[in-house]
């Protein structure tokens, strides 16, 4: 098999639900770190890109159709290359790019770009149609997060809980405590902030500019998720989604908006365009990553 290598890589910052990208439609906000790789990639002829994979969970808005398709125009890639959008809901950014190296590895594909984006500002609301003529019922939906349009079957065979009733029953069926989750949430923030204070995540994010009516553009250029908090703060969030649960808005997932985007390459297409190895794909039974250069990178040997 081909030997797969992630050359560049980038990313919007991260906003808030209704925060500072919360005005930027996903499809506008896939194309920024586009973009980006377009700019400092000077070398890559970009008509040589065997497709753009995106994983969006979403897809109900400004995201719909083939939101990867739509950015990569908007980003000024040539028509030529083709877009694919991916939705395995929380696994979709990982599964494009689980699915462009593995197109590379087969053979099927020399240069490929993977990544996602997701704007769960702008979700919207949604409504069934009419079941019948002149019907005075009527439903609607936030796509934010959850289900909408529920199969009475699923429901009945499978349950159809949202994210954060889902994590009840995984603190539940693995005994995982209010205190270890807590405890997680604060070590996950305050690495964020050492990250942002010595310009670690910085070196990976690329600038949204936000045109404003009057002015200059607004330039976000930072993660607004990361927050100063404690473990007594943490520990005073009610836990809303189960009567004795654990799960808060404390130690939660995040609700928020960005997009990201890498470069796969073989290494022949990678000397081609004049492209570096950051890290190697390694497949079989489980995908991972290897730093990766010319010389180390012959001795890393795919799982088996």
């Amino acid at each position: 098999m081909t030997d797969v290598f992630i050359c560049d890589y980038i990313r919007t910052p991260i906003g808030r639900f209704g925060g500072a990208l919360a005005m930027v439609r996903a499809d506008d906000l896939g194309a920024v770190p586009l973009r980006a790789l377009m700019a400092r990639n000077t070398g890559v002829d970009w008509a040589a890109v065997d497709d753009v994979i995106f994983g969006c969970a979403n897809q109900a808005g400004e995201d719909n159709r083939n939101v990867a398709r739509m950015s990569s125009l908007l980003a000024g890639l040539p028509v030529e290359v083709g877009g694919t959008t991916i939705n395995r809901l929380c696994g979709s950014g990982m599964d494009a790019v689980i699915g462009a190296a593995r197109a590379i590895k087969a053979g099927e594909a020399d240069l490929m770009i993977a990544g996602g984006v997701e704007s769960m500002s702008r979700a919207p609301f949604v409504m069934p149609k009419a079941e019948s003529a002149f019907s005075r019922s009527n439903a609607v939906y936030d796509t934010t997060i959850g289900w909408r349009f529920v199969n009475p079957l699923m429901e009945a065979q499978y349950g159809v809980d949202s994210m954060p009733e889902t994590a009840e029953n995984v603190a539940e069926d693995f005994s995982i405590s209010r205190e270890d989750q807590d405890a997680f949430a604060l070590r996950s923030q305050q690495k964020a902030a050492a990250a942002q204070a010595n310009g670690r995540l910085a070196q990976e994010i690329t600038p949204v500019e936000i045109a404003q009516r009057k002015g200059d553009p607004k330039i976000v250029d930072r993660d607004e998720h990361p927050r100063e908090t404690t473990l007594e703060t943490l520990a005073a969030l009610k836990a809303p989604f189960r009567k004795g649960g654990t799960v808060t808005a404390g130690n939660a997932s995040g609700v928020n908006d960005g997009a990201a985007a890498l470069i796969l390459a073989s290494e022949a297409a990678a000397r081609k365009h004049g492209l570096t190895p950051i890290a190697r794909v390694l497949g079989g039974a489980r995908q991972a990553l290897r730093p990766a250069s010319w010389a180390s990178a012959r001795r890393l040997r795919p799982e088996s």
